[in-house]
């Protein structure tokens, strides 16, 4: 039998250009978001990577170009088709003070709610499901204020997930939180491509986690795609100078295959010097 031919990416920027106020970040750039896999944004600060995700979740208007789901310009569709299709989760989100749990998570619904249509149990079903993926049932009602870091980071995930669609846009979703906490959570996120059929596209600043989890990397400097593909394409010695401006050996996780950078220390780089020998003047000494 012929292979399936693959299905065409949902959501795409073409040629996009955009900034803030007289400030142009976006020089141009192309992306196609691969169908249901985990795609990495990485580059320095100022490089670019939230403008670009700002700008195709439809939050910043570019001044040039166009961003398209399903096909059509996302700018020309209706907010709440577009909030059913597409979820996003922002950089540092806050919560109303006193909000419980449950709450925050029930808030991914709205897209689906009229005045004169609700559906109660649907509603319900959708926030209990997303808080078991999720693992926060323990706590639902919790105040959010009163939860750790990395478990408000997973209420605002499972409330994306209760919003139920199948793409999903995150802005440094670990940012600030232990490296066991980012694990988990990175690992919660890879099970939603991988099992779930979940399109996610992440802005992330861990060079190696970025590497260890993303079925795609996109690596962008000065507003553009420097390189794109697997993290065996794209992470090597000569990219990560060329984007990071960093010296680094590329190795190999003997475990997973994933490409692991080590940064060249001063100390790495060139062979300890031995001091010299201490000497004494004996005519200075009575």
């Amino acid at each position: 039998m012929p292979p399936t031919p693959a299905k065409p990416p949902r959501l795409t920027g073409e040629a996009l250009h955009a900034g803030y106020e007289s400030r142009r970040v976006l020089d141009g750039v192309d992306l196609a978001v691969a169908e249901g896999q985990l795609t990495v944004l990485l580059g320095p600060n100022g490089s670019g990577k939230s403008t670009l995700l700002k700008t195709l979740a439809r939050t910043l208007t570019p001044s040039a170009g166009r961003v398209c789901l399903d096909g059509q310009d996302i700018h020309r569709r209706n907010t709440r088709e577009v909030a059913r299709r597409l979820g996003i989760l922002p950089q540092g989100p806050s919560a109303p003070e006193g909000l419980t749990v449950r709450q925050l998570v029930g808030m991914g619904r709205f897209p689906h709610q009229r005045l004169w249509r609700q559906d109660a149990q649907q509603d319900a079903w959708a926030v209990h499901q997303a808080m078991i993926y999720a693992d926060i049932t323990d706590f639902a009602e919790r105040s959010v204020d009163a939860l750790s870091g990395g478990q408000r980071q997973r209420c605002w995930i499972a409330m994306v997930l209760a919003q139920e669609t199948d793409l999903i846009l995150l802005d440094e979703p670990t940012t600030f939180l232990d490296l066991k906490v980012q694990v988990d959570l990175l690992e919660l996120l890879s099970r939603l491509a991988h099992e779930h059929g979940r399109t996610l596209l992440l802005v992330l600043h861990d060079l190696n986690l970025a590497a260890a989890y993303a079925d795609e990397l996109v690596m962008m400097r000065n507003g553009g795609i420097v390189t794109s593909g697997t993290p065996r394409e794209v992470f090597t010695h000569t990219n990560l100078k060329r984007v990071f401006d960093l010296d680094a050996q590329v190795l190999e996780d003997p475990e997973t295959g994933s490409p692991i950078c080590v940064p060249y220390t001063r100390q790495g780089a060139m062979p300890p010097t031995r001091p010299a020998p201490l000497t004494v003047d004996r005519r200075c000494v009575s």
